[in-house]
């Protein structure tokens, strides 16, 4: 059996073009793991596999790999920085015991870098952090240390200091050590020199030292007081109490470099060795019941218990579907059966592999604490837990969010429309924040996600990958609906026309509830007038009912209704009887509850050059949009803003346009507010003008 205190499960993320395809590129070719190392801006990478990736110079899927430094296994995940595609991150960081946080040195901490480091806060994950790009016109190394102590609110441990910068930028020196590292002009990483400190840096590094002793010895009371007492730690202390600190997620060792120009990133793979978490030392995942509730007891990673896994990513590809899997506990071997407690099926294992990319290698058995992938499963979705069918268990369930924008696709051709059903159905597998729906009326097909380029990218694979030709319609968003004020009502259900009527009177209150609250139902009747087996069956009318508002259509959000009184009858009433009256109720009682259409609102995070923020923020207000901030940085000004997002579509081209290309912008769902009535008004009509049609 391997050591599990030698393997490393650790996720590359940050913001959009900040270097982390070109960081495990690095990697990689440090590692041995290749030997050519592929360039981003060249389409050439290893984990950007994909056209549609190379193309755009971003990265889409989070991409698996494992390679080896110093005795120590790693298994790699390189995640999307891009903000449509931030539950690849989230899932990755679900599975992984450590990160590595990328930032550009001259961008800083960017929207993204925040949303993500967000997700890894929530998910309890140790990282190590790098200020890449440092070779770069503008960076500035100690800048962005101020910004990850102010915007992300993170202690950063400042471990290498850079020597030189932008043009001048050749090496870095490793604080604890007292040692430079000074790289020649080759290129190659490992042309490099071990050198005193710069005499010009001396008094810098010593003073970094210090705040680096004074953090790392409150990790350990007794050395501490050495400390106090004027008793130098040794290295080897310092380095578990560095250690035990980053896995406490108290502060976050931090590392300069290039990794394009491959300096410094030998450092950072030696960090993420000594300091970021083995599975063991991970809190374990808390095992749950089927509705999501912790159950009391973990999944200690261990070859000793029964098996438990985590399905985090599904991936169709030119071998087959295949299912990405983390081993919290026991063995998986070729052959075993295993149980999926989601859908109560088993499953036979048959192939298995560890990819590299998109390469893979054929493996017989694997244990605790390995990431896997396994070829051909059924019926497995992202954040099933697959266990061992005689100890069943469900580890903590994934939550995804609710998409925001949708566009109609039909095939060009008839031909295409079986083809079509097949490519959806396994796109949807693989990526949840994707949804599909048929509108019964019109018989199209509606592609919901995240984002404009979310979907732009989905109809691109659609196109590409499967060969569908599509004719797209315009963006749609999704509204939802509301009310705004209380309503105390009475409705009664009659029909009686031969043999057994039906019969069931209720007395009700409906009231706005609190956002983001969905809908709630409580029964305060006394006395026995609803007799209590009839509960479920009203609430299961209203509820019902919220799918479809009375303005538009949309669905309705946020309302709260209180059943205190009614009447049944002996032989007439029954659950169907009462789940019709509440619909009845819905219909009559929501119209004049104030009704209200209410409107997606994005967090928008826009970078700009300084001679252009006045042009940015006037057309940001002209799109309705709330200035919440500005920040002004080395290169520019980020402006942040919270808009609707029917007013986004198209933003890229002319924020392009108003800074000469330089600009850049990122938005993500933030809440729903009221649509101002000229907007709702017009948006009703265009509904039901479209509805008319159909």
């Amino acid at each position: 059996m391997s050591d599990l205190s030698k393997y490393r499960n650790i996720g590359i993320f940050a913001h959009v073009d900040a270097g982390k395809t070109t960081t495990t590129e690095r990697i990689l070719k440090l590692t041995g793991k290749i030997h050519k190392t592929g360039e981003v801006h060249d389409g050439e990478s290893t984990t950007d596999f994909m056209e549609q990736e190379a193309e755009r110079g971003i990265t889409i899927q989070s991409a698996a790999t494992t390679c080896f430094w110093k005795d120590h296994r790693f298994n790699i995940i390189d995640t999307p920085g891009h903000v449509d595609f931030t539950v690849e991150v989230y899932r990755s960081l679900k599975v992984l015991d450590g990160g590595i946080g990328v930032f550009c040195g001259s961008g800083g901490v960017e929207p993204q870098s925040e949303t993500n480091w967000r997700y890894a806060n929530e998910s309890e994950v140790a990282r190590v952090i790098f200020v890449n790009k440092l070779d770069r016109m503008g960076a500035d190394f100690y800048r962005v240390i101020g910004q990850v102590k102010k915007v992300l609110a993170a202690n950063p441990l400042v471990m290498t200091l850079p020597i030189g910068i932008e043009d001048d930028f050749v090496g870095v020196v490793d604080v604890l050590e007292r040692k430079a590292y000074v790289w020649d002009d080759s290129g190659l990483p490992e042309n490099y020199e071990v050198k005193d400190v710069p005499a010009d840096m001396v008094d810098k590094v010593e003073e970094y030292r210090e705040m680096l002793v004074e953090t790392a010895v409150e990790q350990d009371d007794d050395l501490m007081m050495a400390y106090m007492d004027g008793e130098e730690p040794s290295i080897a202390d310092l380095k578990r109490c560095i250690r035990k600190g980053t896995i406490n997620l108290d502060f976050f060792p931090t590392f300069c470099g290039s990794a394009f120009k491959n300096k410094g990133v030998q450092n950072v793979l030696d960090g993420v060795v000594d300091y970021l978490p083995s599975p063991t030392e991970v809190v374990p995942q808390p095992l749950t019941d089927e509705e999501g509730n912790e159950t009391g007891e973990v999944a200690t990673v261990t070859v000793d218990e029964p098996l438990r896994m985590l399905a985090f990513k599904i991936m169709d590809d030119r071998f087959g579907a295949l299912t990405f899997v983390r081993i919290y506990s026991g063995t998986l071997n070729k052959g075993d059966t295993i149980l999926n407690s989601a859908t109560g099926k088993t499953e036979r294992i048959g192939r298995m592999v560890e990819m590299h990319a998109d390469e893979r290698t054929e493996l017989s058995k694997a244990q605790a604490g390995d990431i896997l992938a396994i070829v051909g499963m059924k019926n497995v979705q992202t954040g099933h837990t697959l266990c061992d069918p005689k100890h069943p268990c469900t580890l903590e369930a994934m939550v995804f969010p609710e998409p925001v924008i949708s566009i109609a696709v039909a095939p060009k051709d008839k031909g295409s429309t079986e083809k079509m059903g097949i490519a959806i159905g396994k796109m949807v597998a693989e990526d949840p924040s994707f949804q599909v729906e048929t509108d019964e009326d019109s018989g199209e097909t509606i592609l919901k996600g995240m984002g404009e380029l979310h979907l732009d990218i989905k109809v691109d694979i659609l196109k590409r990958t499967y060969g569908v030709e599509l004719v797209v319609g315009q963006p749609q968003v999704a509204y939802r609906e509301t009310i705004t004020q209380p309503v105390e009502d009475s409705y009664t259900h009659k029909k009686q026309s031969g043999g057994s009527g039906q019969f069931g009177k209720i007395d009700y209150r409906i009231r706005p509830g609190e956002p983001g609250s969905g809908f709630k139902f409580e029964s305060t009747v006394v006395g026995g007038n609803v007799p209590k087996e009839f509960f479920p069956a009203i609430e299961k009318g209203f509820k019902g009912m919220m799918e479809q508002g009375v303005l538009a259509g949309f669905p309705v959000l946020d309302v709260e209704v209180e059943l205190y009184d009614g009447g049944f009858h002996a032989v007439d009433s029954s659950a169907i009887a009462f789940e019709i009256a509440a619909k009845g109720a819905f219909r009559q009682s929501i119209p004049k509850a104030g009704p209200q259409l209410i409107e997606p609102i994005m967090k928008v995070d826009v970078f700009t050059p300084d001679d252009h923020v006045g042009d940015v923020i006037g057309d940001l207000n002209r799109r309705r949009g709330m200035i919440k901030d500005q920040e002004a940085g080395a290169t520019g000004v980020r402006v942040k803003a919270d808009v609707p997002l029917s007013e986004m579509f198209g933003y890229i081209g002319q924020l392009r346009t108003m800074t000469s290309g330089r600009g850049q912008f990122s938005m993500e769902f933030s809440h729903y507010m009221p649509c101002p009535q000229n907007v709702s008004e017009k948006v009703i009509e265009e509904t039901k003008a479209r509805n008319a049609k159909k």
